[in-house]
């Protein structure tokens, strides 16, 4: 058997966190067992619906780097197959003509609220001659659904559940308007589709119940179920956009990587062992769904933060480069030219263990293709005094020909202080602030050999001027 699975969101929003966990765990089950992962759109309701919603799921997951196999299949342009299907219940008696009015059932539903019952279809079109219809009422088409007995599911990850037939109601499978509703669409999609394992969140695992009255109405075989808990904030409650409740473009647009992200979904309710850092590979040859946990799991910004951290910290320079490009050239307002490029490359190396975001990282960047002047600000600023501002001239005299290598540069200012009878920081201090326009940055030498000679230069008189000024 191939295992096949999916990943059906419908396009009423973004790509969410929970969502894009729920299309993760497809993804790598999938991939795990050599199988297929399709990318069903749930796109029946019309007026929810949007193209700019889709889009934003299709790139949200090619930034997560979830592949998906074949063509995205849309639903609503199988309705008139799914109408087919229904039309075939019909006829094999499993399913009825429904004509009751909005306005009975309606009353059908207070009458079980005022009996403590469970509101549901109370099968009153069940056995009845559709030639009793009351004339202008276009009927819906009801599932038949079975009685007597019980119906079981065997959940991969929440255990074996069984709820009784006489609890669940006669699912509508067509509307009045001809159109198939979701818990009948989704089933002849899957079933269509070859879909083995059905994994998604436990908001649907009620619906699980129905449908599968469908497949057995249907004589369709029925596929295992993994419906995976809830993710909450760290308070313990529901997520919500305080927690990071969040569409995915916004995880990017916070700094995060891909990978850093699907990295800390997969632990956002599964496990192996200790294991928190988890590359793509492993990932895909350890993940089952025994190992999905069956209470709601919190979100944690921190651990996040630190799982990003450390992806920044093993990624490509050259890559990481052309990430926070576009975030300075957005802060700066212009294009940054190739000399930019390659003194950022020479800096990273010094700046990635320093920032856990791409925004961090750019941030801590900026100054090295900040034009010049460099205006320091707050505390780097109080450091810029007039005697400061002297001894920073008078630095930057001594070392216009020195031999631009780091350790040069550091013999080259300790002489310098040593000769002024001056602890280190009364000078390294204004230089950074000189140079960076900041009170911490990286090595102060190692900045200024990646500066260049010219540019370090620059820097020092800039701020040795202004003491004239």
């Amino acid at each position: 058997m191939t295992i096949a699975v999916r990943f059906a969101p419908s396009p009423t929003g973004f790509l969410h966190i929970g969502g894009a966990r729920t299309a993760l765990f497809n993804w790598l089950f999938a991939r795990h067992h050599g199988g297929k992962f399709y990318l069903r759109i749930e796109d029946t309701d019309r007026q929810r619906s949007t193209p700019e919603a889709t889009e934003a799921i299709i790139d949200g997951l090619k930034w997560l780097g979830l592949d998906w196999d074949g063509e995205v299949v849309f639903q609503f342009a199988r309705a008139a197959h799914h109408a087919e299907i229904a039309h075939q219940l019909l006829a094999a008696g499993h399913a009825y003509r429904c004509y009751s009015t909005p306005e009975e059932l309606e009353a059908m539903r207070e009458r079980a609220k005022a009996e403590k019952r469970s509101i549901g279809y109370d099968g009153a079109w069940r056995g009845r001659d559709p030639s009793e219809a009351p004339p202008g009422v276009a009927p819906a088409i009801r599932l038949k659904t079975e009685r007597a007995g019980a119906t079981t599911i065997r959940d991969q990850v929440l255990g074996e559940v069984t709820v009784e037939n006489q609890e669940l109601d006669d699912l509508i499978i067509l509307r009045s308007d001809g159109t198939p509703t979701y818990n009948f669409s989704v089933v002849v999609d899957d079933h269509d589709m070859g879909i083995t394992h059905v994994i998604r969140g436990n908001e649907h695992f009620r619906n699980a119940f129905r449908q599968i009255q469908v497949y057995r109405a249907l004589d369709w075989p029925v596929p295992e179920f993994a419906h995976i808990p809830l993710i909450h904030g760290p308070d313990g409650a529901k997520m919500s956009k305080r927690h990071g409740a969040l569409g995915v473009e916004a995880y990017r647009d916070m700094g995060y990587l891909p990978e850093a992200l699907r990295n800390y979904l997969l632990r956002l309710g599964w496990s192996h062992g200790d294991d928190e850092i988890v590359s793509t590979e492993q990932a895909i040859a350890w993940f089952d769904l025994g190992g999905i946990n069956r209470s709601p799991a919190q979100f944690d910004f921190a651990k996040l933060d630190s799982v990003n951290a450390h992806y920044i910290r093993e990624a490509d320079d050259a890559r990481l480069v052309e990430l926070i490009i576009p975030r300075l050239e957005n802060a700066l307002g212009y294009a940054l030219p190739d000399t930019a490029r390659q003194r950022l490359l020479r800096a990273i190396p010094d700046l990635k263990p320093r920032a856990k975001t791409l925004a961090e990282l750019a941030e801590k960047a900026v100054f090295y293709v900040a034009p010049r002047p460099i205006l320091p600000t707050g505390d780097a600023a109080k450091l810029l005094t007039p005697q400061a501002r002297q001894l920073l001239g008078e630095l930057g005299d001594g070392l216009a020909g020195s031999d631009w290598q780091a350790a040069t540069l550091e013999a080259r200012l300790r002489d310098f202080i040593g000769e002024k009878g001056l602890k280190l920081g009364a000078v390294a201090q204004p230089l950074r602030a000189a140079l960076t326009g900041s009170t911490a940055s990286p090595g102060i030498f190692e900045v200024m050999e990646v500066l260049g000679r010219d540019e370090t230069l620059g820097r020092i008189a800039d701020a040795a001027q202004k003491l004239s000024g």
